[in-house]
């Protein structure tokens, strides 16, 4: 029986987790300490920024500083965050007909792509390459 309500915040943030946990151990131990969150949707500020026409176009976003630029050195910052975005999830969802925890993996594994630096470009290509 289909669900007659649309996925939580709680429903997607447990399907980003259950992801979260089946990546490889080695990738997962080198994203050890980034939190994951779910929002509805991202700001028009913050669309904006990311030279978006509409925050309906962000499923995601990794809020910290990728490895590539960090040292030791550093002062401790706030911890590395990979930010969903429910509603924008909701409606590729819709739009493809993509399965729902396919889709939420592929979000969440994108936002670790940029941990490790990538561009959104060398991100489509892995994702493409057979």
């Amino acid at each position: 029986m289909r669900p007659t309500t649309p996925p939580s915040l709680e429903d997607i943030l447990e399907m980003a987790e259950d992801a979260f946990a089946a990546i490889p151990v080695e990738l997962r131990e080198m994203v050890r300490g980034t939190a994951i969150l779910v929002e509805e949707v991202a700001d028009d500020e913050l669309a904006t920024e990311m030279g978006l026409d509409s925050a309906w176009e962000l499923t995601g976003l990794y809020r910290g500083t990728p490895l590539t630029q960090k040292s030791v050195l550093d002062a401790p910052a706030a911890p590395d965050t990979i930010l969903l975005f429910r509603e924008p999830i909701l409606l590729e969802w819709i739009e493809t007909g993509e399965d729902l925890f396919r889709l939420i993996r592929n979000v969440v594994i994108h936002e670790i792509g940029h941990h490790f630096g990538l561009s959104d470009e060398d991100i489509d290509r892995l994702e493409n390459e057979d």
